[in-house]
C-alpha cells in the first residue's frame, strides 16, 4: 500500500470536514488496521477445540465502491475509447453450500474452457479470500503456483466489501498483469450458498 501499488486503482474520495479542508482518502485503510500482537491470541471463530479460522485469517467487512464500464470493441472504437483490457470467457459452478470455499476450483476450469484457453496459460489468478484458507484451498485444487496468486494481498488483509468485491479483484488482476507484463488473467470467487463465479481476462496494449 505504502510503495504506491494500487495508485491506478484508486480515486482520491474527499470527505469534508466540518472545519477547514476535506479529509482526502487516497488508500485502503484496513491494512494499516492490524495489530499483529494481538494475533497469537485471538479464538477460533466456529469450532473452540481445534478451530483453525480467528479474526486474523477472515476477511473484515469493509465499506466500499467501484466502477467498472463494460461495452463493445465497436462502442469502445465509436467513443474513441482505449480498452484496458478483453474478457476471454466466464463461468459459474455449484455444490453443496458447506463446501463453498472451495467452489472456485470448479468455476475456474469453465471460465477456462469458454475462453478457449488452457490453465498453464492464466498467468495470475486473484481469488477472493472469504477465508486464508480459500486461497490455499483453490490453489491446492488447482496446482498453481503461489508467486502468481493474490500477488499483491487479497481480502483478508484488504477488506472485503460485500457486493463491491467482484469488481475490485478484476480491477486488482488488471492491475496485477500490467505491472508483471503478462496478458492472461483470472479471477474467481466464492459465495455462501455452494456456487462461485470466475472470468478469464486478456490485458490490451
Amino acid at each position: 500500500v505504502e510503495s504506491g501499488i494500487f495508485a491506478d486503482e484508486i480515486e482520491n474520495v474527499l470527505v469534508p470536514q466540518r472545519r477547514g479542508d476535506p479529509n482526502i482518502i487516497s488508500k485502503d485503510e484496513e491494512p494499516s488496521a492490524v495489530k499483529i500482537s494481538r494475533i497469537p491470541s485471538l479464538r477460533p471463530a466456529f469450532k473452540k477445540d481445534g478451530g483453525t479460522v480467528t479474526a486474523a485469517n477472515a476477511s473484515s467487512l469493509n465499506d466500499g465502491a467501484a466502477a467498472m464500464v463494460v461495452m463493445s470493441e465497436d462502442a469502445a472504437t465509436e467513443m474513441g475509447l482505449k480498452p484496458l483490457a478483453r474478457v476471454l470467457g466466464y463461468g459459474d459452478a455449484e455444490q453443496d453450500p458447506v463446501d463453498f470455499t472451495t467452489s472456485p476450483s470448479l468455476a475456474v476450469p469453465v471460465a477456462a474452457k469458454h475462453a478457449g484457453v488452457e490453465l498453464s496459460d492464466i498467468e495470475y489468478h486473484e481469488i477472493n479470500e472469504a477465508f486464508s484458507v480459500v486461497a490455499l484451498a483453490n490453489m491446492k485444487l488447482l496446482n498453481l503456483n503461489p508467486d502468481k496468486v493474490n500477488i499483491f494481498g487479497g481480502a483478508v488483509a484488504l477488506g472485503h466489501p460485500i457486493g463491491m468485491s467482484g469488481a475490485r479483484i478484476i480491477g486488482t488482476l488488471y492491475n496485477a498483469l500490467k505491472q508483471s507484463d503478462a496478458s492472461i488473467g483470472c479471477a474467481s470467487i466464492c459465495n455462501g450458498g455452494g456456487g462461485a463465479s470466475a472470468i478469464v481476462i486478456e490485458r490490451m496494449n
